[in-house]
């Protein structure tokens, strides 16, 4: 057998193997509402070719690639628990248990290792909890899209209806129009799954999810419970209101909360999940996501706060134009953006940095921030300039952050790549809020500065799903348990 042939039915048999994985990944998501991981990845509803991606994937965090052949017979033992809902994360099962020299076999180490999932420890699955998105710009098709893809269980949180303008009466084809626009996605591809429009009951229905399409331009007109809808989430994403008052506007009869995605103003706390998201008080109504980029780079931040201590810094973000700015030179409020976005580099400003203090409160550092929108649809860059409490070096950071992104609580928010030649819409689609560039970090001395990747819109998306899962109870525990 030729060296070709060889590698061909090494293929074949990795292929074959990923194939007898997607059913136990299936049912173990429908029938135990447990999600399972590989290095902070969902396998659910993944394809044969995206398992393996994913697993090779873990060689640029981990240094080696992960083989499906180390993977399965942790994923074949946790089909034989009595597992309640979790996120389990095969990939750190297989890591573990290299490293474990008490000489158990892969069953009894898997059922030690998510011990809490199990019997009488685990969690019981809880109803499903109502969500309305009230706007459906951007980031709340891209939302729709996370909700509908979670809602596999039927014990998650269950995206009811979607508030549009319109109060005053709509266009014959504007419901087949927004259901064009969630089904295809010039950024982010085709929806996964089949859409459908029931016009004689003014709903979309997308992958069995039927979601109601409400007409009103105020949102005291909207009555939810009229709907079905009770003790439900509100995203709100128009950014209209960002203030405790405006936002309370929202809180209607089947509306119970009310989750901002843009920076909040005044007292509104604002939340970066996997950061300060444990300080929501439980009787909070009214919170905000923050923005895209502090959602970024308050993660790595954190980080090296922990680790090395942070005197001072500043924030540079290179950011995808939006829907904010104009196609073509006109008038806008704003000085710059009113000059064509797809034309040219336009300095504005962020809010980020003096965000960062409500998301890291016993930071002390002084952060400053300024950002460049640059002729990118998608995906954005900030460099992170830090000045620390004390020396290091390239290597230590990198080692720092990579173990981070590997087995810290912030293993979800901060992602890690080493291939050299990265560029932005590589990063189209990461869930993770912020992806550290190792080949163009820079470290001297005291002097630390980073180089951060962030999916804009989706990484986002993905934050604020997360946010609106703890809020709603339905986030559930990893396993094995990230390292503190």
């Amino acid at each position: 057998m030729t060296v070709n042939e060889d590698s061909f039915t090494n293929w074949n048999t990795r292929e074959e193997i990923a194939e007898s994985m997607i059913p136990i990944i299936g049912k173990l998501h429908r029938e135990r509402d447990v999600n399972v991981l590989l290095h902070s990845r969902s396998l659910v509803n993944k394809s044969v070719v995206s398992i393996l991606k994913t697993h090779r994937f873990a060689r640029q965090i981990a240094g080696d690639e992960l083989s499906v052949t180390e993977t399965l017979p942790f994923l074949q033992a946790l089909a034989t628990l009595d597992l309640g809902p979790s996120q389990i994360d095969i990939g750190m099962l297989a890591a573990t248990y290299k490293t474990d020299d008490r000489g158990l076999s892969v069953e009894e180490f898997t059922a030690e290792a998510v011990a809490g999932a199990t019997g009488a420890n685990k969690i019981e699955r809880r109803e499903g909890r109502d969500v309305v998105l009230y706007g459906f710009g951007r980031i709340g098709r891209l939302v729709a899209r996370l909700l509908i893809e979670k809602a596999g269980s039927g014990n998650g949180l269950r995206l009811r209806a979607i508030v549009v303008r319109g109060g005053g009466g709509r266009a014959a084809d504007d419901l087949v129009k927004r259901a064009s626009l969630l089904r295809r996605d010039s950024i982010h591809g085709q929806f996964q799954g089949t859409i459908t429009v029931d016009e004689a009951n003014g709903t979309i229905v997308a992958n069995g999810n039927e979601i109601k399409v409400i007409y009103a331009d105020d949102p005291a007109s909207v009555d939810y419970t009229a709907h079905g809808i009770k003790n439900a989430i509100l995203i709100d994403n128009t950014g209209k209101w960002r203030d405790r008052e405006g936002l309370s506007k929202h809180l209607r009869p089947g509306i119970d909360k009310v989750v901002l995605t843009a920076p909040g103003k005044g007292d509104v706390p604002n939340i970066v999940h996997g950061v300060n998201h444990d300080m929501l008080k439980p009787d909070e109504q009214i919170l905000s996501c923050a923005s895209c980029t502090t959602n970024a780079i308050v993660p790595p931040l954190k980080a090296m706060e922990d680790e090395y201590g942070v005197l001072r810094g500043h924030v540079e973000t290179v950011h995808s134009f939006t829907n904010d700015q104009n196609l073509l030179d006109n008038y806008h409020k704003s000085e710059r953006r009113g000059r064509s976005a797809p034309l040219n580099m336009v300095i504005t400003e962020t809010g980020a940095a003096s965000a960062v203090a409500k998301a890291l409160p016993d930071l002390k550092a002084k952060i400053t921030g300024s950002s460049i929108r640059v002729p990118v649809p998608n995906v954005s860059i900030a460099i992170l300039n830090l000045q620390l409490a004390r020396e290091t070096t390239r290597e230590e950071v990198l080692d720092h952050l990579r173990d981070v992104s590997l087995t810290s609580p912030l293993k979800r928010q901060i992602d890690f790549i080493s291939a050299p030649d990265a560029v932005s819409s590589d990063f189209i689609g990461s869930r993770h809020s912020s992806i550290i560039d190792a080949g163009a970090t820079k470290v001297e001395g005291d002097n630390a500065i980073l180089y951060l990747w962030y999916d804009n819109e989706f990484g986002y998306s993905c934050q604020v799903i997360r946010v609106v899962q703890h809020v709603s109870g339905v986030e559930y525990p990893t396993y094995p348990a990230p390292v503190v």
